[in-house]
C-alpha cells in the first residue's frame, strides 16, 4: 500500500502531517503510540505496520503507553537545560 499521500490532523501537535511522520516519531524510531488510534479509520495500519516492522518492534510497539504528562514535560526541561548548558559552553 502507498502511504506517502496520506494526511491526518495529528492530536498531539494540533497540526496536519503525513503517515510518513507518525510512522517514524515515536520512541527508539517506532512509530508514534497513537499511530493505531489515529489512523484505522483511513485503513488497516495494524495489519501495515505488522507487515512492515520486525515482528518484535511491532509487539513493542503495541506494548507502548504514553508517558504520564509531567514526567514528559521534566524529560523536556531537563533537555532545554542540557540544552542551554551546551549553547554557553
Amino acid at each position: 500500500m502507498d502511504t506517502s499521500s496520506l494526511i491526518k490532523r495529528c492530536p498531539r501537535l494540533g497540526s496536519d502531517v503525513p503517515f510518513s511522520y507518525c510512522r517514524g516519531c515515536g520512541e527508539k524510531g517506532l512509530p508514534c503510540f497513537k499511530v493505531f488510534d489515529c489512523w484505522w479509520e483511513t485503513f488497516d495500519v495494524v495489519e501495515y505496520l505488522k507487515a512492515e516492522l520486525p515482528e518484535q518492534d511491532f509487539a513493542r510497539l503495541r506494548e507502548t503507553r504514553p508517558k504520564e504528562k509531567v514526567l514528559s514535560l521534566l524529560e523536556i526541561i531537563e533537555q532545554a537545560r542540557k540544552n542551554a548548558a551546551q549553547e554557553k559552553a
